[in-house]
């Protein structure tokens, strides 16, 4: 008798895990639960559909449901929720409709994902409200958009979500109005970046607030102001992006444990303190490459990367997850940023390391060759030992420069180290020194 895996959660890490397993033993069961009808969606992208550049939300679709249950011969079950775990049991118990049903388990993948922080503001149930964090939502948005055709727009939270909403409305004609409660947005990005990328938003015609707490939002039914601390600002739509936490209460409930990010802590293979139970994807920690220490970045290529390893591991192939640099870009209208590793040096200090850091502006091209642009670039370095900690780049073009550094990372490189990559230059792409390297350069020169 063939044994039994089970996945709670149909997306990234979930199909990735599921889908492994099938390739690897096709005569194993696999179940995948989801308790929504969306699976293996690309949540980036949703941004895109709601400004237009994606026709249709089913194109964000990787793998249809049908796909995974007629090409891939995975038992998914759309619309089924778990809602309990029983370790002694081995079983789940799973919600469908009006049914309540056990299903027993071999193996067993925790990959429920995170939710959109919903913060404590009067108002946040009125119509024209919304968090974008699952496909449902950005339909709604985007028909909301279409059909209401809002004047303007308050945005609360400069991070990812706030920034990539900004251009999505601003491309439907809306006055966009951007909120955050600390001094500069894409705070984990650094000043270097936010400056940059502020500068541009304001360009574009965005109105920052920026140390600007909102208190809630006001209308009848409909929303048409959010309220500050001494004024009402009109807004015909609002979009709550202040981050995602992850879902763990199902896991907790369980006996499994929590990290001390307050996502489900795992070992390098992604298994719980359970031996029969796994976690991947944005409800789970992942050591981090620069501190070897538990952390928690929800991000796309983590989750892919973890659920994939760990269907190796169930098969009999033991993989480790791998760590994460925190390796992020964000497209910010014209501008690219993008960011690695530890930049903040406060975090840097609170790691253990003297941290060491050069900021430098190059051109991405030779200086003769046109369209070159220019890119701000940042390296942090332990100062001792001149090991690469983190860095960032801002510019209209080459922000996906910092694949470089976060192979650095990867690699535990040296700042001197990195400084003599041989990276490729022809003048179309990048001057003699890529812009990388002079940053490297530099840095070396202030440890010496």
């Amino acid at each position: 008798m063939s044994e039994t895996f089970v996945v709670i959660g149909g997306d990234a890490a979930g199909m990735s895990a599921a889908s492994k397993v099938k390739r690897e033993d096709p005569e194993r069961e696999v179940i995948v639960f989801e308790k929504g009808e969306w699976v293996s969606y690309a949540a980036c992208g949703m941004p895109y559909y709601v400004k237009g550049a994606v026709d249709d939300l089913n194109d964000l679709v990787t793998v249809t449901p049908e796909e995974f249950q007629e090409e891939r011969d995975v038992d998914l079950r759309t619309g089924a929720e778990v809602v309990g775990i029983d370790l002694d049991a081995q079983t789940v118990t799973v919600e469908t409709g009006d049914e309540t049903d056990e299903q027993p388990y071999d193996d067993l993948l925790v990959a429920t994902g995170a939710s959109a922080i919903e913060p404590p503001f009067e108002g946040l149930g009125l119509e024209g409200v919304f968090t974008i964090h699952d496909m449902d939502e950005a339909d709604v948005i985007e028909n909301y958009v279409t059909d209401r055709d809002p004047e303007t727009a308050a945005i609360v939270g400069g991070g990812y979500v706030g920034i990539e909403m900004a251009e999505a409305l601003s491309a439907h004609g809306v006055d966009v109005h951007l909120y955050e409660m600390l001094p500069h947005v894409l705070q984990p990005f650094g000043e270097a970046v936010a400056e940059v990328v502020e500068e541009h938003l304001r360009e574009q015609g965005v109105e920052l607030h920026l140390e600007t707490a909102v208190s809630g939002f006001v209308g009848d039914e409909r929303v048409d102001g959010v309220e500050l601390e001494d004024e009402t600002v009109a807004a015909d739509i609002a979009i709550v992006g202040v981050g995602v936490a992850p879902n763990t209460d199902l896991a907790e409930e369980a006996g499994i444990e929590l990290g001390p990010t307050g996502a489900i802590a795992t070992d390098e293979y992604g298994q719980t303190n359970d031996e029969n139970v796994y976690a991947a994807g944005d409800n789970a920690e992942a050591t981090h490459v620069v501190t070897g220490e538990p952390d928690h970045v929800p991000l796309a290529l983590t989750a892919n990367r973890a659920g994939r390893a760990i269907g190796q591991t169930i098969t009999g192939a033991p993989t480790p997850t791998g760590g994460t640099a925190g390796t992020a870009i964000v497209k910010a209208f014209d501008l690219g940023a993008a960011r690695t590793g530890i930049i903040d040096e406060d975090r840097a200090r609170e790691a253990g390391f003297d941290p060491v850091s050069v900021t430098i502006s190059a051109s991405t091209r030779a200086h003769y060759y046109p369209d070159g642009a220019e890119l701000t670039v940042t390296l942090v370095a332990n100062r001792e030992s001149g090991e690469l900690l983190g860095g960032t780049v801002v510019g209209r073009e080459g922000a996906k420069r910092i694949d470089t550094v976060a192979t650095a990372l990867t690699a535990d490189m040296t700042v001197t180290e990195l400084q003599n990559a041989d990276l490729a230059y022809a003048p179309p792409f990048s001057p003699v020194w890529d812009p990388i390297l002079t940053a490297a350069k530099v840095l070396a020169g202030k440890l010496e």
